[in-house]
């Protein structure tokens, strides 16, 4: 599978764990950065960098990996077309995916190690939609409604 993942400096070294094993078990693997956990790196590029990719088809899935997990999780969902959760269990990655479609996973460095994450990383990975189960595909669909029309100034 062709993945796209990222961090800011806090992510970095979890991000070169995970990258590693990436690797190792035979993915594409494209290295977005940053490349030291010494200069400050904002997240939200992070996250966007990763998210322009996926939106773009060029990687199937994508990681971003920050110090919780949860402004990689914020900003990568600014941008249509990119569903991402912070996940730290096996269930929520595989879930997220079988009934949300989601396809930017986002962890936390300062919140598990690197042999939890790469155990959620996998089950993200291995995990597909369930595009098959008509309460999936209403639930997604309603997401994109939302996603597509946004909110007005009559419904604020």
């Amino acid at each position: 599978m062709k993945i796209a993942i990222a961090s800011d400096h806090a992510g970095f070294p979890l991000k070169e764990s995970l990258l590693r094993c990436l690797q190792s078990q035979g993915h594409n693997v494209l290295d977005l950065g940053t490349d030291n956990a010494e200069r400050p790196v904002d997240y939200p590029d992070s996250a966007y960098a990763v998210a322009v990719k996926v939106v773009s088809g060029e990687v199937e899935r994508g990681i971003v990996v920050c110090g919780s997990g949860v402004g990689a999780s914020i900003a990568a969902n600014k941008i249509p077309g990119i569903y991402a959760a912070l996940c730290h269990d096996t269930y929520s990655a595989h879930q997220g995916v079988e009934h949300d479609n989601m396809n930017v996973l986002c962890v936390g460095s300062r919140i598990i190690g690197p042999a939890l994450a790469e155990e959620i990383v996998n089950a993200f990975l291995n995990a597909r939609f369930q595009s098959n189960e008509e309460r999936h595909v209403r639930r997604h669909h309603k997401v994109l409604t939302i996603e597509k029309n946004g909110i007005s100034s009559k419904q604020a």
